[in-house]
């Protein structure tokens, strides 16, 4: 049990300090300080820095697929309120964005994947975007943005989106910007003509 315990700690260190500084940013001893364990046993359970970033881009994905599986019901997306989720999955949505910027497999997979959730969705529910791949693409970078300017945005609300509270109302707002029309139809229509002239 302690072993587990020490690989768990490992992992969380790992997952917090590689989300704030990038995988170039936290060394394994960095990584192994902020766990209180030796490198040596970073090493003895993980045998490398790209294993040990194999193991947390691996946790992540399955811990957001829980996530997403908890979110959805037959009818779509259920009403969970986002801030209680806030506990759970913000520090591997903060790591997963930025393991994408440093080039993760894993982590780009899962952007994929959410893409492929949103195009699927979007034929679900007869939304008919001129450009379906496009349309999910740009709907999945709008949601992983908010992490990638947390600081500028938490500025902009004078809320922390680190916190519960603050994670909640962006949420919030994100559900009104994908849900409440900016253009009237006649001018989209008009738009849509000028793009393809």
């Amino acid at each position: 049990m302690d072993d587990l315990t020490a690989r768990a700690r490992i992992r969380d260190a790992a997952i917090g300090l590689w989300g704030e500084r990038g995988i170039e940013g936290a060394s394994i001893r960095d990584i192994a300080a902020a766990a209180g364990v030796s490198s040596g046993l970073v090493r003895h359970h993980f045998g490398s820095k790209e294993a040990l970033r194999d193991a947390c881009d691996e946790y992540a994905k399955e811990r957001m697929a829980e996530v997403g599986d908890e979110l959805s019901t037959a009818e779509g997306v259920s009403g969970l309120d986002p801030g209680s989720l806030h506990p759970r999955v913000f520090r591997l949505q903060i790591y997963l964005v930025r393991s994408m910027m440093d080039g993760s497999e894993t982590a780009t997979a899962l952007f994929l994947g959410a893409v492929d959730t949103i195009e699927q969705w979007t034929t679900q529910y007869g939304i008919e975007p001129s450009d379906r791949r496009a349309y999910a693409a740009a709907m999945a970078a709008i949601k992983l943005s908010t992490f990638v300017f947390r600081d500028q945005i938490s500025k902009a609300i004078g809320d922390d989106i680190t916190s519960p509270e603050g994670y909640a109302r962006i949420g919030q707002a994100l559900l009104e910007v994908f849900t409440i029309p900016l253009l009237a139809p006649d001018q989209v229509e008009e738009i849509r003509k000028k793009g393809k002239r």
